[in-house]
């Protein structure tokens, strides 16, 4: 939920408008990343993640990335109207495929409120070298409003039950992660609307709603694997450099509703999950993952803060191996 430039610029005040611009970004490996996603399109891997206009990388080989233009090359009018502070820093999108679209959903949002919501946008082709590229904003899915709903609408996931049907996961902090039934089109919750709770963690009851309170947790994440819906989150805290204390946990369920539980049995809804991985010495904190499968094997995509560059967010990217239970890891080898 809290992004690091964000953060950097705040606590730089007006001396963030006195800095030279810095020099465009070439290819590189472990580039600049705040809440990445993946996806494949013709041998070609694109990673899009937090950003001005959402930032676009892409790559041959998930190891030197190419940074392409925005998404949006201006602030999208809906997001503007409806978040009055929003200036055009996008945050955590999620990408998918399906029908002969790509998907693309966004977070804009007001820093540390739930004054927050939730678009899509749309293309043909990933490829800008395609007469078919272009990117069109379908507008607001949902929207989260301080003192009508405890739940934030931000870090949203796209995932499909069984049957395809598409639910739409997200949230940050304060009652937790939410669970809703999209229509067809993906373009709004389906009818009758039904909000699920699949995960959070406790909150201090003494707390005005307006207020993210203290049951970290953010960045929802489902994956099939062997008839399992294994849903990812992030506890504790981003964007905070050396002082990050983000970590990845995991539970699973038979249904993509839930109720979803940890190793141990305990519910995610009642603050259960198991740890996938945490920071350590060379990495701050580590989170907001997503995962997916390329040529039968499965990857863990996340940000870490950097240890040996002040604790800067970069990509990172893992294969995952699963025990003997059915249990995520990050692969040794």
């Amino acid at each position: 939920m809290k992004k690091l430039i964000i953060l950097v610029l705040l606590s730089l005040g007006m001396k963030a408008t006195a800095q030279p611009a810095r020099p465009p970004l070439g290819p590189m490996a472990n580039p600049p990343a705040h809440d990445p996603v993946m996806i494949r399109q013709n041998g070609v891997y694109y990673m899009f993640c937090t950003g001005n206009g959402i930032a676009v990388w892409s790559s041959p080989d998930m190891k030197i990335w190419t940074p392409q233009k925005p998404v949006f090359a201006a602030p999208p009018a809906w997001a503007v109207a409806a978040i009055p502070s929003f200036k055009g820093h996008i945050w955590a999108p999620d990408i998918s495929f399906a029908n002969g679209q790509y998907s693309l959903f966004y977070s804009v949002s007001a820093f540390g409120k739930n004054t927050s919501a939730i678009g899509l946008v749309t293309n043909k082709t990933l490829d800008p070298k395609s007469p078919d590229f272009k990117w069109v904003d379908q507008g607001k899915v949902i929207q989260s409003v301080p003192g009508r709903d405890m739940w934030n609408a931000i870090d949203p996931n796209l995932a499909r039950d069984k049957a395809g049907t598409p639910w739409l996961t997200f949230g940050s902090f304060w009652s937790g992660m939410k669970l809703v039934k999209l229509k067809p089109d993906l373009t709004a919750p389906a009818q009758p609307e039904q909000w699920r709770t699949v995960a959070r963690r406790p909150r201090d009851p003494k707390l005005n709603d307006s207020l993210p309170g203290d049951g970290a947790i953010e960045a929802p994440f489902i994956f099939q694997k062997d008839g399992f819906y294994y849903l990812f989150t992030s506890f504790d805290y981003c964007c905070r450099g050396p002082q990050s204390t983000y970590k990845m946990v995991v539970g699973r369920a038979k249904e993509i509703t839930g109720p979803y539980v940890d190793r141990a049995g305990l519910l995610l809804e009642q603050g259960g999950g198991t740890l996938v991985l945490a920071g350590d010495s060379k990495w701050f904190g580590v989170g907001h993952n997503s995962v997916y499968t390329f040529d039968k094997t499965d990857y863990l995509v996340f940000h870490g803060y950097d240890a040996v560059d002040r604790g800067r967010p970069k990509l990172r990217i893992e294969k995952l191996a699963w025990d003997k239970e059915g249990w995520p890891a990050v692969a040794t080898q």
